[in-house]
């Protein structure tokens, strides 16, 4: 079983959006081979005309050059990438995004593919936490069974300083 068919069974129906690309983080890649139904949601499109297309469709004026150099740096160094993003779904109305993005590696060590977990966020009201992720919260919470595997592999934690 492929790492595609292995995110069919078991990402299809999970409440955040998860992306999977080839490992070609120069252009014209990165190339979505696999988009779940939430990560559709999210970008207000429809799943099957995500594959094959790159995830810089999503950027747009107010995307931060500096995320998307910081972005490309951790996926050309086979490193995990968190960080925030100004995006634009498929109607032009734009969304701040949090992406977990982390290499998914062969037995030979090499990066074969990159794994996004990706969530819309707004800017919390009054003082934020301190850290990077303290200035946004996720729009909704989910109480979905896939939330406590999503904690155990550590999607969404900061690990270190700002991205």
């Amino acid at each position: 079983m492929n790492v595609i068919e292995l995110a069919r069974a078991f990402l299809d129906d999970a409440p955040i959006g998860i992306v999977i690309t080839d490992a070609q983080p120069a252009k014209p890649g990165p190339i979505i081979l696999y988009a779940n139904a939430a990560f559709g949601a999210l970008t207000g499109r429809d799943v099957d005309g995500l594959i094959g297309l790159t995830p810089r469709f999503m950027q747009g004026r107010e995307t931060r050059r500096s995320s998307l150099d910081d972005f490309a740096r951790a996926l050309a160094g086979g490193d995990r990438y968190h960080g925030y993003l100004t995006n634009y779904r498929g109607d032009g109305s734009k969304y701040r995004v949090e992406i977990d993005c982390r290499p998914l590696r062969g037995a030979d060590g090499q990066v074969e593919h990159f794994l996004s977990f990706e969530r819309e966020v707004v800017r919390r009201v009054g003082r934020p936490a301190s850290g990077s992720a303290g200035r946004y919260e996720p729009t909704s919470v989910s109480n979905d069974l896939l939330t406590a595997p999503l904690r155990a592999l550590g999607a969404f934690a900061v690990t270190e300083g700002p991205p």
